[in-house]
This record gives structure tokens, sequence and C-alpha cells, in this order.
């Protein structure tokens, strides 16, 4: 579940301690181009109020006029289906004729919200099973293969982090990484066994693991959900992580340095027990080269090389943008 989900239990909860009728919406099915993925929710207050997106527009206001009259879900659960059409696809303004199947469902304390927010806050990964004729819900462990299904009697949603980051290094950069990657649903570990770096950290939430960086990968028995990625710049403390990284399933493996650096380091890892398809894993330099610079520029680039192996996008070597200068507040374009 994304951070965008999880907000939408917490404001479910929230709504129903204050003694509103609320709706719960989740995506189950697309057809063509959908704006948001299967699972995505959405809640909707009696009066109007709605937190959360399954198409980031006009769906969202039908589903509002409908709730406040009670003309769905009022009950029990229900299936609407958007874009069937072509005068309906134009009207929500989906995409390429894009078609969207989302069950709603009334939100009472038997929707089990309580327990299933409980345990994502614990970091626990949740199967969460509503049935379409009674409304009953039960809750389950989650499994890291487990997707969302629905064969029209029950709906399978998935819920709690599905996805685990691992940083070596605890410095600037980190900070940034670990802050955006947790607004992208990642578990993160941030391992650093200098003290002087313990000493300087601030993100209370994200405590350091001060062991050593291999031993960390080993404990962490990384799978297919995983991704690790090396900040220190300093060869003992990432080839460590490295070196048990790019033997995992994990579907990352990245080092921060310049390709010079990067490439001494693929000699280095040659030395010991690593295969050349292994150290063909490694991502490095990491990150999709779109100009930065700054600290969280460096992030932003790294988390959009990860969301898009993550996706399965193929992007091949980008040119670096010409440089720009800045004149009265406009961006000038260097030829």
């Amino acid at each position: 579940m994304d951070s965008v989900d999880l907000e939408v239990v917490r404001t479910a909860l929230r709504w129903l301690d204050g003694g509103h009728a609320a709706t719960l919406g989740t995506i189950t099915h697309t057809w063509g181009s959908g704006p948001r993925p299967v699972g995505s929710m959405v809640v909707v207050r009696d009066d109007g109020q709605v937190v959360g997106s399954v198409s980031g527009g006009c769906v969202e206001d039908d589903l509002i006029e409908k709730v406040k009259v009670r003309a769905v879900a009022a009950t029990k659960p229900e299936i609407v289906v958007y874009g069937i059409t072509k005068e309906q696809a134009e009207r929500f303004r989906l995409p390429c004729g894009g078609t969207l199947e989302i069950v709603l469902e009334p939100v009472r304390r038997e929707s089990k919200l309580t327990d299933l927010l409980a345990a994502i806050e614990r970091q626990e990964l949740v199967a969460r099973f509503l049935d379409m004729e009674s409304g009953a819900v039960r809750l389950e462990p989650g499994k890291w293969a487990d997707a969302v299904e629905f064969d029209g009697k029950v709906l399978k949603s998935v819920h709690g982090p599905r996805w685990r980051l691992l940083i070596i290094g605890a410095g600037q950069l980190s900070r940034y990484l670990a802050t955006m990657a947790r607004a992208l649903d990642y578990q993160v570990v941030v391992c650093d066994p200098r003290e002087e770096y313990e000493e300087g950290w601030d993100l209370a939430d994200i405590p350091i693991n001060r062991g050593m960086p291999d031993d960390v990968v080993l404990s962490m028995n990384l799978d297919g959900h995983c991704a690790v990625v090396a900040l220190t710049h300093d060869p003992k403390l990432d080839d460590m992580a490295l070196l048990e990284a790019l033997k995992s399933p994990a579907f990352f493996v990245g080092a921060i340095g310049s390709k010079k650096n990067n490439d001494n380091r693929r000699k280095r890892l040659a030395e010991f027990d690593l295969s050349a398809a292994e150290i063909a894993r490694l991502r490095g330099p990491v990150g999709l080269k779109i100009g930065s610079k700054t600290p969280p520029e460096i992030a932003v680039a790294i988390l959009a090389e990860m969301t898009a192996v993550r996706h399965g996008v193929q992007i091949g070597e980008m040119v670096e943008p010409p440089k720009a200068g800045v004149s009265e507040g406009c961006a000038i374009t260097q030829g």
C-alpha cells in the first residue's frame, strides 16, 4: 500500500470516529490505459469530501455525487464500472478509451480498518478479504507474491510495505533518499557502522543499523522486492554490501560514484566470488541522467531509476541536458 492509500485508511477511520458515513473505493480492474494502478484507493465522505484517487479527476466527481445521495454502496459492497462506452470515456476523461472497475464498500466498524492500520504501522504485510454479498471482512498475513484479486464475489487486497530499501551510508544524500523512499512505500533500513554519522542522523523514525554492511545484507534475507543502494563513497563499506547484494534476488543494486570509480569497483568485485553476470547487475553510477547536482536531485534520480526497474520500463542511456543559465528568474538554455 503506498502512502496515498495509507492516508485513505487513516482518513476513513477518522471520519467514522467523527460520526460521518463514508464509502471506500478500490480499483479492481483496468482495461486500456488506467490513470491509477489496480489496488489504488479512495474514500468519499457523506458530505462530499474525498481523499485518495482512482482517476485523478472526473471519476471522483461522479463518485462524490453518488455517495452524497446514497446511490451506491449504501448498505453493502457494490461494483461500478467507468468508461465502457466512448461517451463515458470522454465524460470521465479516461485516456485511450481506458476503463475502470471499482469496488465500493460502506465504511463500518466491521470493516476492520483499525486492525488493518495497526498491522501496516507495524510494517506488516496484510491481505484483506471483502465478501461482496455479506460485507464481511477478514485479515490474513500477506506474502510478498500476493496481488489484488477479484472474482466478483471476494475482493482480496494487499496492504503494507510491499518494497524494502537498504541504504548503505548515513550522509546527507541518504537522508533525502530515505525520506523520499518512505513516500513511495519503501520500508527503509539505513546501515552505517561509523559512529560519527550516527550522531548526526536526524530521522527518528528511521534508525541507523550499526552492523557491518555485509552482515546487514545477509540478515535482511533480500528478495525480489528489495533494493540496495550504496552511498558512502568508501569502498571498504560499499563493496562489502555489494558483494552480498549482487548475489541476492534483489531487483535493484546500485552504487554512487563516477563512471571511473564504478569501473574500478567492478574490477575489485571481480576478484571475489562473483560471476560476470552478477557484477553486470550493478547499477553504477546509480540514478537516471537528469542533470542532478544537489543531494535531493540525486535522490530523485535514484528513485526514478528504481521505479523504472520496478515496473520493467527499459530506459536507454539518457543524454545530459544542455547547461542552463539563470537570468531574472528565467532559465536560459546555453548552446
